[in-house]
């Protein structure tokens, strides 16, 4: 049967898929809208299925937060290009998912993916973009007590949610104070919150190292441990959130920014978490 301009610009209107797409899907269905749509979506995993074998090392991380500031999501979501990860078709995609994360509160992709809103809606920007997409992670914070804070890097490609707890007052207040924070954990990229998190394996190999650059400088042996010492005190300020030097302002620790808040609030608001999304980093 003849297809006509109408029935092609109705197919789009429903997907967004292309002209010549809708029309072969069209014919295909012989006219039938519901039929074509289905083609469509088909054609959408076996476009997956072709690009399996690609690496989806583009794409975006976006984050998600209840009004009320006590629930947050934030996903990392990929594809194969830059263009591709700008597209109308992907920013609309990374939004679908994060809200349906934030809504159903799957426990990891597997079962996200089980949604099957999810999966058209993969499906139906595939069949347009022709890249393989990835949902790589997400995750899930609630804070009862206390506050969440997001930031995006420009481009999307970086993303921070962190967490207070025993908030009691000043919300705006640290609302502020938590997104020059969550800057900081972009730029500083932190391994904890505190010294008290970080891994001790981690630990035991820095002072390991240290004691042998000591050994290899000379120091006398019964000086190395008090020298490791000294020079881990110097890497829990690099790389410990609350121990680096506030990037807006060097002459005062994230400690001491927090510190203040408290003071005039008469508070004990303290940094809980956070989670810092870079594009790849897992897939490294």
């Amino acid at each position: 049967m003849a297809i006509t301009a109408a029935q092609v610009n109705d197919l789009r209107q429903r997907t967004g898929a292309g002209m010549m797409d809708c029309k072969r899907a069209l014919e295909e269905a012989n006219g039938d809208i519901q039929k074509a749509i289905e083609i469509l979506r088909k054609k959408g995993a076996s476009v997956a299925a072709k690009r399996a074998e690609k690496s989806a090392n583009e794409g975006l991380v976006v984050t998600k937060l209840s009004d009320d500031k006590k629930f947050g999501t934030i996903l990392e979501i990929n594809c194969e290009t830059d263009f591709v990860a700008k597209s109308e078709d992907f920013v609309n995609l990374a939004k679908f998912v994060i809200d349906a994360i934030h809504k159903n509160k799957p426990k990891n992709v597997e079962e996200l993916m089980k949604n099957s809103d999810v999966q058209d809606k993969l499906n139906d920007v595939l069949g347009k973009v022709g890249e393989k997409i990835e949902i790589s992670r997400f995750d899930i914070i609630e804070a009862k007590d206390g506050l969440l804070v997001d930031y995006i890097h420009m481009g999307s490609k970086l993303g921070v949610l962190i967490k207070f707890d025993d908030v009691k007052a000043g919300n705006d207040e640290l609302y502020l104070i938590g997104k020059d924070m969550a800057m900081q954990v972009a730029a500083m990229n932190p391994i904890s919150v505190k010294r008290e998190d970080v891994p001790k394996d981690t630990v035991e190999k820095e002072i390991e190292i240290y004691k042998e650059l000591a050994k290899k400088e000379g120091k006398p042996e019964q000086m190395l441990e008090k020298i490791a010492m000294g020079r881990l005190n110097k890497f829990y300020q690099e790389n410990v959130l609350l121990e680096q030097a506030f990037i807006k302002d060097n002459s005062k620790t994230v400690s001491d920014l927090l510190k203040e808040f408290n003071t005039k609030h008469s508070s004990n608001a303290k940094v809980a978490r956070f989670d810092r999304f870079h594009l790849g980093d897992e897939k490294k």
